[in-house]
Parts: structure tokens; sequence; C-alpha cells
């Protein structure tokens, strides 16, 4: 396994992530999941993403259970606040109260003294950036968390919270959580320059589309039964057919061939497509059996040539 710093600052993390997403806590067991946390632990991979919201808390339990017998030096978890906790009108937001509340049950469910990366799921129009930005300021000064960031902030969002960060002497914002992949490439636009220009480190989710860029789904065939496309609730790419988009999986059949030229799998090259980037600190990616944890590691280190990047341009270009 390779390791990355978090942009330009010192902690390191592992070039692939194990994220809970739709899984831990929910769709997969949790000895399934505890064997899936193993099996990265030992495979190299230190950087373990959740969030409060996902299954209402239990991802964290599950992640934090797990992580409980490594040593606390040898990981970096991550975990995340926006989304409502409770019906209440201050259960959710980016408001001092929320953050600071739902830090401390983030905590209180993971079993941690202190959490690596905590970050703003979304942005919240509702509360003052200046509230927010202050909040998690204060959450590193009393040492609860080490580093924060935000995640699907649009490009207007981070420069002025970098601006307001630099004019108030607040802590800075370490790493930002965007969708990224080889079909989805719109922060290489904007949100890409200007981290590189700010220093922060890019922890892309969704770097396998959901397992459509595995090229295990084909055209005009259903999906696995064990697949997560087979649930449509599971799968963002799913349109309101219950199908996958014909189209697409079509174009992606033309990747199968590079990456065997390349010598590697369908997800090794979608994997290591998004490494390119020197401000892809990490990809984070989910599994639902330790397998599937196995091919996502082997990811680590793979080096694609121009020739095969100009290829996979040529099928899925950035967008005019």
């Amino acid at each position: 396994m390779q390791y990355r710093n978090l942009g330009k600052w010192g902690v390191k993390v592992s070039e692939i992530g194990l994220g809970s997403w739709l899984t831990y806590g929910g769709a997969t067991e949790n000895e399934t999941a505890r064997k899936c946390i193993e099996r990265a632990y030992e495979l190299g991979i230190n950087f373990f993403d959740t969030a409060n919201a996902y299954a209402r808390g239990e991802s964290e339990k599950v992640v934090g259970k797990t992580l409980a017998k490594f040593p606390r030096e040898s990981y970096v978890v991550a975990t995340k606040v926006f989304f409502p906790m409770g019906d209440g009108p201050n259960d959710r937001g980016l408001s001092r109260k929320h953050i600071t509340e739902q830090c401390n049950a983030s905590l209180k469910r993971m079993g941690l003294a202190y959490l690596d990366l905590y970050q703003c799921h979304r942005y919240d129009t509702s509360t003052p950036l200046e509230e927010t930005l202050l909040a998690l300021d204060d959450l590193v000064r009393q040492g609860k968390i080490l580093y924060f960031g935000v995640s699907e902030w649009n490009p207007s969002q981070i420069g002025n919270a970098c601006q307001m960060i630099r004019a108030s002497g607040l802590h800075p914002i370490v790493s930002n959580q965007p969708y990224y992949n080889i079909l989805g490439r719109a922060i290489e636009k904007e949100v890409i320059p200007l981290c590189e220009h700010e220093g922060i480190g890019q922890v892309v989710f969704s770097p396998l589309a959901q397992g459509v860029l595995t090229g295990k789904y084909k055209p005009g065939q259903p999906p696995p039964s064990d697949s997560r496309a087979a649930d449509p609730r599971q799968n963002m790419f799913m349109g309101g057919r219950g199908v996958l988009d014909e189209g697409q999986l079509q174009r992606i059949q033309a990747l199968i061939p590079i990456a065997e030229e390349a010598g590697i799998t369908m997800s090794q090259l979608a994997l290591a497509w998004c490494l390119r980037q020197p401000i892809v600190s990490s990809v984070i990616t989910g599994a639902s059996r330790p397998s599937q944890v196995e091919a996502s590691a082997s990811a680590s280190g793979i080096v694609l040539s121009a020739e095969t990047l100009a290829k996979i341009d040529k099928v899925f270009p950035l967008a005019a």
C-alpha cells in the first residue's frame, strides 16, 4: 500500500480508503463489515471514512468497534456532520450547536477520544459560514478533532471559506470529499485547480461509480443478483425505470480492452485513473466482502501510461 499526504498537510493516508456508505450498520451484516475492515487494515489501508448519518449512527458504531482492537495511532478515521440526526429543528445543518453536539455523539458512538478528520457533509445555506468555521476551529483547539474538511462544496463556497479562514487566523480546511470518477469529471474544471492552490487534498468517493466501472454490468443483461445494482435503492446510477443506462454501459465496454492492454483489471484502471491526480490523496472504496477490499487495494501504486490515459480520455473526455 502506498500513502500520500492529505493535501499539503503532514498526515498520510492510504491511496485506497474504505468507506461505509450504504453498507456498514445497514445493508451489510455487521460480521461481514468487521471482516472487511480487518482485511483492509491487514492490507495497509489506514484511512476509514464514515458519517453520522450513515444508518443513523450505526455505521460509526461498527467502524469504531472494529478499529478499537488496533493501535489508535495506526489509522486515520474520518466522519461527517450535516444531515438530519433527529426530528428537531436543530438536529441538522452546520450550526455551532449541531456541530458540537454531533461531534460529541460521534466520539461516543465510535469510542474515540478524538477524530482525525471531521467533514462538513454538505454546505449549509441557513448558517453563516463564519459560525461553522469558528465551531470547527474550536473543536480543533479542544483536541476533539485534528483536522477538518468539506464534502461536495462548490468552488465559490470553498474559496470563500479559505479567505475567511486566512482573514481570521483559523485552522485551515485540509480536505475535500467530492464525487469523482471516469464518468464524472466535473471537479477538474474549478475544484481541483482551487484545491491545488490551497493545498486541500481530495478524498474522492464513488471512484468505481458504485461498481459500474468494474465492468461487471453488461449491456442488455440483468445485473448480477449479488450486485448493488440489483437493488435500485443502493445504486445512484439506476434510473427511474430501475435499470442502468444502456448507452453508458456500451461506452464502458470500450474501457475493457484498454485495461487488458495495460495488464490490469477494470477496477484497477478506474482507481489508478483517479490517483493520477497528485492532489487526490485517497480514493474511498466500498466493500461488502473482503475480496472486494483486496481487489481495490491492489490498485495502489499503479501508474497509468500517457498512452493509456489518452485512450480513456477519448472514450470519456472532460465535458466542455
